[in-house]
């Protein structure tokens, strides 16, 4: 019995003890403290940086794609008041403008061609006769881009 009573001071005594190094509020404590793990946020770094890496290539070259792609609406817009230039002067030769080569091709739009935009071929304008369709060569900025418009010629 004396054992046992020995035994449970004791055991007593290393429960304070452990209480005493322990208190119960740590336990909640620890329980309370939420947070990233290292890794967790090591991972977080590296699924960014992968996606940086796929991203980033795909919108440094937008400046060219949108060079052409305007160069491209500006040979559309040539092309389709080339059309109506021809309509309108067939109906009434006082109305349009006269197109006989691709040089003339930049005052079918109203207001001209955009700064920086040229119409035709490098070196000698080609005539285009009466009636004739010709493709001509619409130049971008800086002739960096360069697209086809459909140019009608009309006297």
């Amino acid at each position: 019995m004396r054992n046992n009573l020995l035994l449970m001071a004791s055991g007593q005594c290393f429960v304070r003890f452990m209480f005493l190094i322990f208190p119960a509020s740590s336990a909640r404590r620890v329980a309370l403290q939420r947070g990233f793990t290292l890794i967790e946020l090591v991972m977080v770094i590296v699924i960014l940086g992968v996606l940086s890496a796929v991203a980033i290539p795909k919108f440094v070259d937008l400046r060219s794609d949108a060079q052409l792609a305007a160069t491209q609406a500006i040979a559309g817009a040539v092309s389709s008041a080339s059309a109506i230039n021809v309509a309108a002067r067939r109906v009434n030769g006082g109305n349009g403008v006269v197109v006989d080569d691709c040089a003339d091709a930049g005052s079918l739009l109203e207001g001209g061609l955009p700064a920086n935009y040229s119409t035709g071929p490098v070196g000698l304008p080609l005539p285009i006769a009466n009636g004739d369709t010709r493709l001509c060569t619409v130049y971008g900025p800086n002739n960096t881009t360069q697209a086809q418009a459909s140019v009608t010629g009309i006297l």
